[in-house]
């Protein structure tokens, strides 16, 4: 069979209950994957300074499979008192969800940035396009990504959901 990629015929298709949500979260899996590779040519310097949130007053949007992708099976952290990302550890240098970690956070439009002169915009665009169609297949009444922190606040004071 013929690998599918940007066009999947069914991204138009709305879907509902976990069999589909853990398909969008492969499919956020593999444009994470695809966004990382088109980063290969560039490095930050990993000061963790962009994950001051409160400092920075930048926070990522995701849309809701990312959401998931980043919090299903594991337990939320505590807010952080220095208003960092709560995934950061202890020391606020290192994102403890590296390997799940957004799509704004493995895309950096910075000047810190080191590597080609240009980024690589036309492929961040089609990443974004190809997660929000991801996304509204799943859940079509989310219109538009949420920020990390609403997000990380809705799902603190939201009673314990069951794991399928």
């Amino acid at each position: 069979m013929a690998r599918r990629d940007w066009d999947d015929a069914d991204d138009e298709a709305p879907a509902s209950g976990t069999r589909e949500m853990e398909r969008a979260m492969q499919e956020t899996r593999t444009v994470y994957r695809q966004a990382d590779t088109a980063y290969v040519p560039y490095s930050c310097p990993a000061s963790g300074e962009c994950c001051q949130l409160a400092t920075t007053k930048r926070q990522p949007w995701l849309w809701r499979p990312e959401w998931e992708v980043l919090s299903r099976g594991r337990e939320l952290p505590p807010p952080r008192a220095d208003g960092g990302c709560p995934f950061l550890d202890a020391a606020g240098k290192r994102c403890t969800v590296y390997e799940d970690r957004p799509f704004g956070c493995r895309t950096f439009f910075c000047e810190r940035i080191r590597g080609p002169a240009r980024q690589p915009a036309e492929e961040v665009t089609r990443f974004l396009l190809r997660l929000e169609r991801i996304s509204q297949r799943v859940m079509p009444s989310l219109q538009s990504p949420r920020p990390l922190l609403e997000w990380y606040a809705e799902a603190r004071t939201a009673p314990a959901r069951e794991e399928p």
